[in-house]
């Protein structure tokens, strides 16, 4: 391969990448989660085979006190519902971005005056998905 043609492929993986963010993203904020995923948390999740499997393992990782309300199954299904019907495809992996699985990477929470002061004021919300 030429150098150009590493470019583009590059290219449309960051393309494909940020659809994929801006899906998650979205899809948590539809649903009054204050969740914001970023390159390096897609990434760090990518060694797990799934989407719901790999939405399960970063509640369980970093959003434990939700599972005090609802399973991690009925969470990751309705995250992946919305994130799905803004961009149905999934991620493929690249083998030179694929961290150690054990390295789940913690992603901040947004900070937005529109945010809601708790979880416990969204979590109902989800009860109608």
């Amino acid at each position: 391969m030429n150098p150009s043609q590493f470019d583009a492929r590059d290219s449309a993986h960051d393309a494909e990448v940020e659809a994929q963010l801006c899906a998650y993203n979205a899809a948590f904020e539809e649903l009054g989660l204050r969740f914001r995923w970023d390159e390096r948390t897609l990434t760090s999740l990518a060694p797990i085979h799934g989407e719901q499997e790999q939405i399960a393992a970063y509640i369980e990782a970093h959003h434990a006190h939700l599972l005090k309300a609802y399973s991690a199954e009925f969470l990751s299904r309705a995250i992946l519902d919305r994130k799905k019907a803004r961009y149905p495809s999934r991620l493929q992996r690249r083998v030179d971005s694929v961290p150690n699985p054990s390295h789940v990477m913690h992603q901040p929470q947004m900070n937005r005056r529109s945010e809601r002061t708790s979880y416990e004021t969204e979590l109902p919300a989800l009860a109608g998905v």
